[in-house]
């Protein structure tokens, strides 16, 4: 077939299979559902919405909430369904996309649908964790979107605000764009908006898929100077975001409380869970501030499956360059994260 363009053909899929399993670990989900009073009163206002009638073509009435509550410019505010909208946008308009890897998989996989000139600088891999080549990372942003979620997927690493310091300079230099990716940044406690104000050359991606609960309905946005905005919405589809979509972000806006909740739970588990783990004889986890925990076995596909037989369904990372035998094992509830422990011991002595 001559009908599309030569670089789509055998792209590989997305790096996801879905698998069934009472315990689900595996995609860095909240454990918990939007609290019921929150989710009956949108759906007292879904009920009341003209379904048909097209919604706002910019989320305009969200813009001014966001930008009420994160002191950000509402012109500098691009609300779409998912920042992975986002990502593909970003990549359709930069004339090349810089990563590290490994890396969250959109990253690459949008640039190369878009048929982007892509590059990825490999993380130091230390004992302890892993770390930022800050000097090879100076050199090769050249220009182009960079790409850095912090915290970071798939390790939970947290850089150093030093080096993001580092970097944004570097992208005024260059003329480039950094997008500090901070879907996790309810489980760190974390900030780096700074970065960007005063620096149009910085922009940040944010999620309500983990923290706010609410992944399946498909939300994100981006914060920018106000051009870098106006291009991306302008990369976007008119009305992208759907009526319904906007409806429950207006409820949650409203009633964020219940989010440090699910943080702090997320939080706690992750310790102590790390904590176990660090006693387990043959498997090394890495300090996160996410909600997931990168964990090093000896032989990821074996761990996989034991977990899997238990009713446990974790996600294989050691197809990634420097993370041989790791498994990623997403916080739950305090029940499911009991269960994946005494699973992990078991496999031990299996």
């Amino acid at each position: 077939m001559r009908a599309f363009k030569a670089h789509l053909w055998g792209l590989a899929p997305y790096p996801y299979k879905k698998v069934e399993a009472p315990v689900k670990l595996d995609q860095n989900e909240s454990p918990f559902d939007l609290p019921p009073s929150l989710k009956e009163e949108a759906l007292r206002r879904l009920a009341r919405l003209p379904w048909n009638r097209y919604p706002e073509i910019h989320a305009e009435g969200l813009r001014r909430r966001l930008a009420h509550l994160l002191d950000w410019p509402e012109e500098g505010i691009v609300l779409a369904p998912g920042s992975n909208l986002l990502i593909l946008a970003l990549a359709v308009a930069a004339e090349e996309v810089l990563d590290v890897s490994p890396s969250f998989p959109h990253y690459a996989h949008a640039a190369r649908v878009t048929g982007t000139p892509y590059r990825a600088i490999l993380l130091e891999a230390r004992e302890e964790g892993f770390a930022l080549p800050l000097e090879e990372l100076l050199s090769a942003f050249q220009g182009g979107v960079f790409f850095l979620p912090n915290p970071h997927a798939p390790t939970g690493t947290l850089f150093p605000e030093e080096a993001l310091w580092a970097l944004a300079e570097r992208a005024k230099e260059v003329e480039g764009l950094l997008v500090v990716d901070e879907a996790y940044r309810e489980f760190a406690g974390s900030d780096f908006s700074p970065l960007g104000r005063g620096n149009p050359h910085v922009a940040f991606l944010r999620t309500f898929s983990k923290a706010f609960s609410l992944g399946g309905v498909r939300a994100g946005y981006l914060l920018a100077s106000p051009e870098v905005a106006a291009l991306v919405r302008e990369v976007l589809p008119p009305f992208v975001l759907p009526a319904h979509t906007g409806t429950i972000l207006e409820v949650v806006l409203e009633n964020p409380g219940y989010v440090e909740a699910v943080a702090a739970h997320v939080r706690a588990e992750r310790e102590r869970v790390y904590a176990k783990l660090r006693g387990h004889p043959t498997w090394q986890p890495y300090r996160s501030h996410t909600n997931f925990l990168l964990v090093r076995t000896p032989d990821a596909e074996r761990a996989f499956r034991h977990l899997l037989a238990q009713g446990i369904l974790v996600r294989r990372q050691d197809h990634y360059p420097g993370l041989f035998g790791c498994i990623r094992v997403t916080v739950g509830s305090k029940e499911e994260m009991d269960a994946f422990l005494k699973a992990a011991f078991e496999v031990a002595y299996a």
